[in-house]
């Protein structure tokens, strides 16, 4: 592929981990702000009409017992790793789209460190998404490494 591919793709990618950034950012504001009370009634009020159709409904019923298992230290785990995630990457992604050098290494180490403890996570879960995230998050250090070599090419030796 040529540069100009290479580095449209390298934006559409930081763009998108730019947006799961704030995502995870909200996400994590919701959960300090919220209590594990709220959630169950939350989630007792989407389970119950498909309880009753079907009491043996798979969804309905994981969701329920999930949501009566959320502890308080489980919700802040959560609300502290969104927010943190989040932060980070909002911080890296403003760094890659602003083309500062220091971004790139940082960014690969960050989602280096991003994908073990997924993979950490996965062994334990075994929840898909982690896998696809996983998968998404290497396609984005690959290109993040291709843009990092383009533009330490087209910048003067004394700045590499």
């Amino acid at each position: 592929m040529n540069e100009r591919r290479i580095h449209q793709l390298f934006e559409i990618s930081v763009l998108l981990k730019g947006a799961h950034a704030l995502i995870e950012c909200l996400g994590g504001l919701v959960l300090a702000l919220i209590s594990t009370d709220s959630i169950l009634r939350l989630a007792n009020r989407i389970a119950q009409p498909e309880l009753l159709n079907d009491p043996h409904d798979f969804i309905a019923t994981h969701l329920l017992t999930w949501a009566q298992d959320f502890s308080v230290g489980t919700k802040n785990f959560y609300a502290y790793y969104l927010l943190s995630h989040g932060l980070v990457k909002v911080l890296l992604v403003i760094g890659l789209l602003r083309g500062k050098m220091w971004a790139y290494p940082a960014s690969l180490v960050a989602l280096g460190l991003f994908i073990a403890y997924q993979l950490y996570r996965f062994t334990d879960t075994h929840g898909i998404g982690l896998i696809i995230l996983t998968i998404f998050d290497l396609v984005v250090m690959i290109l993040i490494w291709q843009e990092y070599k383009v533009v330490r090419q087209h910048l003067p030796a004394r700045q590499v």
